[in-house]
């Protein structure tokens, strides 16, 4: 039943604001209050059924309709557009200063780095100078305090140049806003002159893009070597200091040697001393066992050779006896 009454209520609006019946004919006063009293008599019976009547627009009312949502929604499309680009905009300004930021930060990170975690590195014991990491971080609060002071001259800069322009436009409002022909030509003028010169900050700045990112690939490279180069660096006094180990274990091995070999000396000399002072007839002299021992060894060398010859004629026998054997057993 609301749905219903809400479309006798679109219907009596429609009447009134003259767009027609289902005909398409407009309605007149007499037409509306017999269509009125039809609707109070068969609003009294409960379950009587309600007939609806159905509203017939014109073909110019339907233009005028579509015609008037098409604009509306054309607007609603170009407030979107705009705030969609104003939205991009203010990302990509939000991006831009990340990529800054990111790439300032990986500097810091490098210039750390290369300064204090290892320029800054005691070879001795391994730590970092205090003095140093002082001076750095010094160093990097002074170009902090130099940027903001340059920043604060900008922004002064900036006010000045808006309240010079406030001036202005607050002149102008006083003037009427008059516009003549000769300040319409020399806007024109000076118009045309800083798009010169936004196309030559664009170019140059087309320019600097490359030359940035030429640069940025000769720093990668540069950072690759150095890498390699503090690897190599890493490995080679890893291996001085496995050298250095073995030579001081090698120089003391030396020294023992050394040591060693000059008890032997003292002990043989004291033995040779005590030989020559006090000669003994039992002892054989070491001339006679020199001899001895190379008697010995020419007897074991014949032996071996007597060794050798009984060999090869038992060999010799037994092939012969071998063949011996064989000319029997042919004859038989």
């Amino acid at each position: 039943m609301n749905d219903e009454d809400e479309l006798d209520d679109l219907e009596a609006k429609v009447r009134e604001a003259g767009w027609g019946d289902r005909n398409g004919q407009p309605t007149t006063g007499s037409d509306d209050e017999e269509k009125q009293n039809d609707r109070d008599k068969k609003a009294g019976g409960s379950r009587q059924r309600r007939v609806r009547t159905q509203v017939m627009l014109t073909i110019e009312q339907k233009n005028d309709i579509c015609s008037t949502e098409l604009e509306a929604a054309q607007k609603e499309l170009e407030e979107t557009k705009r705030s969609s680009e104003r939205l991009i905009d203010t990302l990509r300004a939000v991006l831009e200063e990340t990529d800054i930021h990111i790439a300032e930060l990986k500097k810091d990170a490098y210039e750390f780095k290369r300064d204090i975690v290892v320029g800054a590195e005691n070879f001795r014991t391994g730590k970092t100078i205090a003095e140093k990491m002082i001076r750095y971080m010094e160093e990097k609060l002074r170009q902090k305090d130099a940027i903001v002071e340059k920043l604060r001259l900008k922004n002064a800069t900036i006010k000045s140049q808006a309240q010079k322009i406030d001036a202005q436009l607050r002149h102008k409002e006083e003037m009427g806003d008059a516009l003549h022909y000769i300040d319409f030509h020399q806007l024109q003028i000076e118009n045309k002159q800083y798009v010169a010169k936004i196309e030559e900050r664009n170019e140059e700045l087309l320019r600097l893009k490359q030359t940035t990112g030429s640069t940025v690939q000769v720093l990668n490279n540069l950072k690759k070597r150095l890498h390699e180069l503090l690897e190599e660096s890493a490995w080679l006094q890893g291996e001085i200091r496995t050298r250095t180990e073995l030579n001081e274990k090698i120089v003391e091995e030396i020294a023992l040697v050394e040591e060693k070999n000059q008890k032997d000396m003292r002990r043989l000399q004291s033995l040779q001393i005590q030989q020559s002072a006090e000669p003994s007839k039992d002892m054989p002299q070491i001339l006679d066992y020199v001899g001895q021992k190379a008697k010995m060894y020419e007897l074991q060398q014949e032996v071996k050779n007597y060794e050798r010859k009984v060999e090869i004629a038992e060999r010799a026998v037994k092939l012969s006896r071998a063949k011996e054997a064989k000319r029997l057993q042919a004859e038989g």
